[in-house]
């Protein structure tokens, strides 16, 4: 039987990106990246965010202060580095709704197209700078991994995907899940946080 990992995570969630990396370095590793399906499950960050988003300086400041969300982002930005990736916080100017990026990767699920979409949507946001709130950025987006024009189209305003996403957040919820990236294996045991690789390297190697 393949391996399945479920992931509840959000595209503007940096250690959800180090946390993919971390997971991706172990499965490769143990030799299962092609035998594991992930599935990639919706938790906003900002559930209540408005469809454009807002100003990241403004956003972060509110959140934490301009100082201390300075300190963050360096702090996120070496670790980026160690895990290569190249984090561009000094590019990102909005803080965006990721409803429609939840939907996006909804739709790429039935399609086979999840992963590669959640990775677009990370290294665009985070090391492109770009606003993965706007319909135009994920239409782009859509495109570049193989989805038709229609497909996305239609995903971006799907009342039953919009719906889906929501239903998700709220199962997540009743689970206790209280962040992200937050993993459940084989539906059975469960992993919270950007855990090294090392730690997966040994959690899974009697899977």
């Amino acid at each position: 039987m393949p391996l399945t990992i479920s992931v509840f995570s959000d595209v503007i969630c940096p250690w959800c990106y180090v946390g993919k990396r971390r997971l991706e370095r172990a499965l490769d590793q143990l030799d299962l990246r092609n035998s594991t399906a992930i599935e990639w499950l919706p938790s906003e960050l900002n559930p209540t965010m408005p469809p454009d988003g807002m100003e990241r300086a403004l956003y972060r400041s509110r959140k934490f202060g301009a100082e201390r969300s300075a300190e963050l982002d360096a702090q996120m930005a070496e670790l980026g580095r160690q895990e290569g990736i190249g984090f561009a916080f000094d590019r990102m100017t909005r803080t965006p709704s990721t409803r429609r990026a939840h939907m996006l990767i909804a739709t790429a699920s039935q399609h086979g197209r999840a992963d590669p979409v959640v990775d677009a949507l990370f290294r665009a946001y985070f090391e492109e700078g770009r606003d993965v709130g706007d319909s135009e950025v994920l239409r782009e987006i859509g495109a570049a991994v193989g989805l038709e024009r229609e497909v996305v189209d239609d995903a971006l305003g799907n009342e039953q995907l919009r719906t889906l996403v929501e239903s998700i957040e709220r199962q997540a919820g009743k689970m206790q899940v209280a962040g992200v990236p937050f993993f459940i294996v084989d539906r059975k045991w469960a992993v919270s946080g950007a855990q090294p690789a090392e730690q997966w390297l040994a959690a899974l190697k009697g899977v």
